[in-house]
């Protein structure tokens, strides 16, 4: 476990270096100053598919937690992860995990996400990208990727903010115990990777 969650700290420095307080929110996903391995999330209200909001202590509190930020259901590269995530789903389940999906997406459009991947774990939304902001990996979204995100035909309001696509595991108390957080967002943490990563997590 040390010898991974080593090797992705030291990637995530490389990345961003060290982390650093700011209330500006990042042009490029490059400037972003994201929660590092040992820190705590901060407390977040989200909204499921039907527009109800659950406080995020609430969904952590069930079991420890493989935490996905995406772009949203526009982007080709976040639906082959969450389609991937699908069909490793069970195994992360019976490793003891939950996992749980978040995006700046309107809540109106998780439905169709979840149609769309087969998803049967939990979808919510960050609504105006509040908490990707508190945890550091938020940025301002691309003129050119909103003019992509409107011939999609997505729901409700466009997100000005849109996060570095990250992985965390964090406990119940939302302790990060793991995170892979990479600026290139055609690379995703492969499903192997991950679950070498929970299988030496002890719960």
């Amino acid at each position: 476990m040390k010898n991974l969650i080593n090797l992705v700290a030291v990637m995530t420095l490389s990345f961003f270096g060290c982390k650093a307080q700011t209330n500006q929110t990042p042009i490029k996903a490059e400037d972003i100053s994201p929660l590092l391995i040992g820190e705590t999330l901060p407390k977040a209200t989200l909204q499921d598919a039907d527009g109800k909001t659950i406080e995020l202590e609430t969904i952590l509190k069930l079991k420890p937690t493989v935490l996905v930020f995406y772009r949203g259901g526009w982007c080709p590269y976040c639906n082959m992860q969450l389609s991937g995530l699908v069909k490793i789903e069970q195994e992360i389940l019976d490793l003891g995990f939950q996992i749980v999906a978040i995006s700046p997406d309107d809540f109106q459009n998780l439905k169709n996400t979840e149609e769309k991947d087969s998803i049967k774990y939990s979808l919510y939304s960050d609504k105006d990208g509040k908490f990707i902001k508190d945890i550091g990996i938020a940025f301002e979204t691309p003129t050119m990727v909103k003019g992509y995100i409107t011939t999609k035909g997505q729901k409700g309001k466009t997100s000005d903010v849109i996060p570095v696509p990250t992985v965390m595991v964090v406990d119940k108390e939302g302790k990060i115990l793991f995170e892979y957080i990479n600026p290139n967002y055609k690379e995703r943490l492969s499903s192997e990777m991950l679950l070498a990563v929970l299988k030496t997590i002890k719960i």
